[in-house]
């Protein structure tokens, strides 16, 4: 791949498939799909120009994956929300690579509406999410739409797991 910035995005989006996959028991001994055709599977989805899709789809969650220095996540959740929207899925999130650290720790933002909708999907209350995946909130002034919660991509495996298991 010619494209630096392409190839580590790539190699980022890989790695959260790969790990989410595993985290959910997806994936036999070897690495891989125990059922290659379910639609549980957590895949790295085609690139459809304008009418994108997202990076990752982990149903019911379209995944925008960003490996970069410097972050621009209410942007990117704008943009995570859209691809959610294209892909046909309920939710979209944004999933950020922490420099020199293990996949199981990066960064998994939702926006407030987002994490409300997933948290009345399972019939959390407030303190039940925010303590069961250890999701701290970031709050940038007075307009909701910039505020977000975040957890680490291992407590997004469970929470992706529990889910399903509600819905």
């Amino acid at each position: 791949m010619a494209n630096p910035s392409k190839a580590r995005g790539t190699a980022w989006e890989s790695a959260v498939r790969d790990h989410l996959n595993e985290a959910l028991g997806l994936v036999d001994e070897t690495g891989r799909l125990k059922e290659i055709f379910s639609a549980l599977n957590v895949r790295r989805a085609a690139q459809e120009g304008v009418r994108d899709v997202g990076d990752v789809h982990c149903p019911p969650f379209v995944l925008e994956c960003k490996d970069v220095k410097s972050p621009a996540v209410p942007t990117w959740l704008r943009q995570a929300h859209v691809e959610a929207f294209h892909a046909g899925y309920p939710y979209g999130v944004v999933v950020h690579k922490l420099r020199r650290a293990n996949v199981r720790l990066g960064r998994v933002h939702f926006g407030v509406r987002t994490w409300t909708r997933v948290r009345v999907a399972m019939g959390l209350t407030t303190a039940q999410m925010r303590e069961r995946y250890a999701f701290a909130p970031a709050v940038r002034g007075i307009d909701s739409t910039r505020w977000y919660l975040t957890t680490d991509v291992a407590r997004f495996a469970q929470l992706v797991a529990d889910l399903r298991t509600a819905l």
